[in-house]
């Protein structure tokens, strides 16, 4: 089925095949033994992932404080939102209830009252589990002495790092898998003290590589495999590597571009596939029957799936750990069988709700804890709520509401808070015409002795002094201050490392930057002719072949 994207700023066409009509009917609720039909998606793929990514703050963190027990927090949320926040002991407790900001059902739209919802009822602050020393971090569980990082699991001692799991001692990194002493690393496993490092596996005391595997004492090197003691992709004896590693090293800033022009001289694989079937997109890992899906494992019976691991027969969903039955859901976990529901844990048979844990057969809620057959927080029976749910969809379909995610304007997050922003940027101009969300960030000076411009910092790490700790450094990139906190000084005189020259969020963007859109394009192998789909755009200069090819050009 051909489609135009509703948005009037988009208006793209695209397709929904058989397959994801047949899913989205078995995802349909059925109340009462009838089916509620969701109708087909009116807003393509892109819209869709942007509206549910605009629900999602993951990197901006504030000083707030706790609603309910007034005591100082570090949240997501900041002090000039209207709802109030508390503290996730607090909002876990049993101290207060959601219940009691239940709403009647009007005759107006419903996701107007869902707004006044996410209006009126507390949220966490801040969502960490099983964690030590990690008051900075966000969404993250298992973690011990770290120190803004995202989304991670089973790491200690790490440092502005995003999707870390089972790592230690790692900075300025995203999306490891068991890593110790890396910096600036992206997508990569099982690495050991290495450095700028790019969608390679295990890699020791590498740096500037891209795409290496089993790989050790590697420096400017693309696609090798097995090697050791080699520059810029050419074979050394132990004595040379260590002399020219020495000196290249010594201008780090330069390197980055070399390693883009090596990479250009090589053939690269069109999508990075492992022990899949039946599977389209990138970064793909143990998946069946998986498609137009990115950074996905452990999967079967998806598409349109991001950033997500166990997701079993889901259509459209972010940021996803053990969905089963889903459609339109982000930013959650332990999810069976519901639809349009975001920031939750353990749902069953759930529509139209956020911020709830354990909770079964709730439609348009926010922020229930272990309740059922809920209606806009407010409780009914189970034989009132299977005879007003289906009244509800028959107003929403009238209006146009029924099968739809949350509007983006009822977000409790700006739109620049989002994680929408890192992945669909937006000007200030632009999310105010669409009539959405805008929060005006000032960075405050921090109280130091001392003000540096970022060029003006030695490059031998021998030579900052532990003063650095009082002071502010200037982004060479963006003037933002930023400062140097002592376990990331430790870390960098560890590692000889030079003092970072750019704010943290210039790292990461510079970090994000480096990967691919998450979109395929269909183009030819370079070497066998077949047509092959990629995330690489056809008239992007690197040379791609397709897997058969590129297997045995590297083995």
């Amino acid at each position: 089925m051909q489609l135009t994207c509703r948005n009037p700023w988009c208006k793209r066409p695209f397709e929904i095949t058989q397959d994801n009509l047949d899913l989205i009917g078995r995802l349909s609720p059925i109340i009462n033994n009838k089916k509620e039909s969701i109708p087909p998606p009116p807003l393509c793929p892109d819209c869709r992932q942007q509206r549910r990514l605009a629900f999602r703050n993951a990197r901006h963190l504030y000083r707030n404080t706790c609603g309910l027990t007034g005591a100082p927090i570090i949240t997501n949320v900041s002090p000039d939102k209207p709802y109030p926040v508390y503290a996730r002991e607090a909002w876990l407790g049993d101290g207060w209830d959601a219940g009691s900001y239940a709403l009647e059902r009007g005759s107006g739209g419903f996701f107007s009252q869902v707004g006044e919802l996410f209006r009126r009822v507390p949220r966490w602050g801040n969502y960490i589990e099983n964690c030590e020393n990690c008051d900075f971090c966000i969404n993250s569980y298992g973690g011990k002495d770290g120190y803004l990082v995202v989304s991670a699991g089973d790491f200690q001692r790490c440092l502005y790092s995003q999707r870390v799991f089972k790592s230690f001692e790692c900075a300025d990194c995203t999306n490891l898998l068991q890593a110790e002493l890396c910096y600036e690393c992206l997508d990569s496993e099982e690495l050991h003290t290495c450095t700028a490092l790019q969608n390679c596996k295990q890699c020791q005391r590498c740096d500037f590589c891209l795409d290496c595997s089993s790989c050790q004492d590697c420096l400017l090197c693309v696609g090798l495999r097995r090697k050791q003691y080699c520059v810029r992709n050419k074979q050394c004896t132990p004595e040379e590597y260590a002399k020219l590693r020495s000196d290249l090293l010594r201008s780090p800033a330069t390197l980055r571009a070399e390693l883009t022009r090596i990479a250009l001289s090589v053939p690269h694989q069109a999508n990075h596939i492992v022990a899949c079937e039946g599977v389209t997109g990138d970064f793909l890992t143990h998946d069946k029957g998986v498609s137009q899906s990115f950074f996905v494992s452990n999967s079967e019976d998806a598409a349109e799936v991001y950033d997500s691991d166990h997701a079993t027969s889901c259509y459209s969903v972010s940021d996803a750990d053990y969905y089963t039955e889903c459609y339109e859901v982000g930013s959650a976990a332990w999810i069976n069988h519901s639809a349009f529901c975001d920031n939750s844990i353990h749902l069953t048979d759930c529509y139209g709700c956020s911020t709830c844990s354990n909770c079964d057969h709730c439609f348009g809620c926010i922020g229930l804890k272990r309740k059922q057959y809920c209606i806009l927080n407010k409780q009914f029976t189970k034989e009132e709520y299977e005879k007003r749910v289906p009244q509800i969809i028959d107003q929403m379909r009238a209006a146009g509401e029924w099968g739809e995610f949350f509007p983006i304007a009822i977000s409790p997050f700006a739109y620049n808070e989002s994680v929408a922003q890192e992945y669909f940027p937006l000007t200030k101009k632009e999310v105010e015409k669409r009539g959405w969300q805008w929060r005006e960030e000032k960075d405050e000076m921090p109280k130091v002795s001392k003000v540096i411009p970022a060029a003006q910092l030695p490059n031998a790490i021998d030579e900052i002094p532990d003063d650095i700790l009082n002071w502010a450094i200037e982004c060479e990139a963006t003037k933002r201050p930023f400062k140097i906190i002592k376990q990331e000084l430790e870390f960098c005189r560890k590692m000889k490392l030079p003092i970072p020259h750019f704010h943290p969020d210039e790292r990461y963007r510079r970090r994000m930057e480096l990967r691919n859109p998450r979109k395929l394009w269909k183009r030819e192998c370079a070497k066998c002719n077949k047509e092959i789909e990629t995330t690489y755009a056809p008239e992007r200069p690197e040379t791609v072949y397709c897997e058969e090819c590129y297997l045995k050009e590297v083995y």
